[in-house]
């Protein structure tokens, strides 16, 4: 098993924006780094096989020294292709082949059990999808790169995209599993929401310290 994560630079005004606009870019930058870390925290204790597909560069991130240290021994790689989408799938031939399990970073109070979890769900299908509350998805497990192809063809960060996903996966005739619905975060309420579920988290932590409240 690996963990592929897909992440953005956290540099002000470029990740978070929604958040942004009402904590301040560079507090959003701040607990984007906060939430990668988490990500990448978990992910490391799942797997020893962990890849990071970047889109931008760590050397303008917030909390740079820190990312740096807590990737070592991570391979990475940028980000390639027009949209999400299609970066998505170029991330996924990247990582190569074998059972990938694949996360972003909007999920930081996603757990190692959970990323192990998901991946157990495999089970004898082709893929798995867990959905996120907001209607797209937080993680997909799959057993080769090309099982990632149909995501070329999927609009993301729609309230249907969770389902538009699961629907060209299985067009594509794979067999596709469905594993526990997280919760994203985009907006205050959101990250009230996730520093609740998981307030040992550096999310929850800088969360706190920002004093917002939806």
């Amino acid at each position: 098993m690996k963990v592929l994560v897909l992440a953005k630079a956290p540099v002000a005004g470029l990740v978070k924006t929604r958040l942004g606009a009402d904590v301040g870019l560079g507090r959003a930058a701040d607990l984007a780094a906060a939430a990668l870390l988490d990500t990448i925290a978990a992910s490391s204790a799942a797997t020893e096989h962990c890849h990071l597909a970047l889109d931008g560069d760590l050397a303008d991130a917030v909390r740079s020294d820190e990312l740096r240290a807590a990737l070592t021994g991570w391979t990475i790689t940028p980000q390639r292709g027009d949209g999400f989408a299609e970066r998505l799938v170029n991330a996924h031939h990247d990582a190569g082949p074998g059972v990938v399990v694949q996360i972003g970073m909007d999920t930081p109070h996603a757990t190692a059990d959970d990323l192990r979890d998901a991946a157990e769900a495999l089970g004898d299908d082709d893929a798995v999808l867990g959905p996120a509350l907001d209607g797209g998805w937080w993680v997909l497990v799959r057993r080769t790169p090309e099982a990632a192809a149909p995501l070329a063809g999927v609009e993301m960060s729609t309230p249907t995209t969770y389902d538009d996903t699961l629907a060209a996966l299985r067009a594509s005739g794979l067999r596709v599993g469905t594993t526990a619905a997280l919760q994203d975060v985009d907006t205050v309420a959101d990250a009230d929401a996730v520093a609740d579920l998981a307030p040992d988290t550096r999310f929850a932590r800088a969360w706190v310290s920002a004093g917002v409240t939806s």
